[in-house]
């Protein structure tokens, strides 16, 4: 890939990562440390990518997070000297808690993934973006075609 350089205009190679790159699925437990907040080795790049920005990156997202709530909440249940109405409901509120936390987060939790697969901040942002400016012009075209279809039928009806 390469890049403009933004003192000169010049290209300057890039070896960066782009949008790309082959997406490789990481096997189930680097699946679970990359859920937990790890890194992925430099092949899982473009599912990383792929992970979140696809159409159901914040359903992707809300999993890892479940994920991650899932080792302190068993906790809490197992190891809390308490009822277990309480426990389980420690363990609801902390499940609520947290997924609020994080779903006011959810954008620069996933920006942050991306940059560990070495991607530049913002990506993760502009492919989204790209992809449901898209989406809008192909509804927008969509509509457009309705729109002419029906004023045809008009038309050959009252015969203008």
């Amino acid at each position: 890939m390469a890049c403009v350089n933004p003192t000169d205009g010049s290209a300057v190679a890039d070896d960066r990562p782009g949008p790309g790159d082959p997406v490789v699925r990481p096997a189930p437990h680097r699946w679970f440390w990359y859920a937990l907040g790890g890194g992925l080795p430099t092949r899982h790049r473009g599912w990383v990518l792929h992970d979140t920005t696809t159409g159901t990156w914040w359903a992707r997202h809300v999993v890892r997070t479940l994920v991650q709530l899932a080792v302190p909440i068993a906790l809490v249940v197992i190891f809390l000297p308490a009822p277990l109405g309480l426990r389980l409901a420690v363990a609801g509120g902390g499940i609520f808690l947290g997924m609020i936390f994080s779903l006011a987060y959810m954008p620069e939790t996933t920006e942050n993934r991306v940059v560990k697969a070495g991607y530049p901040a913002g990506t993760a942002t502009a492919v989204r973006d790209q992809a449901g400016l898209g989406r809008q012009q192909r509804e927008s075209e969509r509509k457009r075609a309705a729109a002419a279809r029906r004023a045809a039928r008009y038309r050959q009806r009252t015969g203008r």
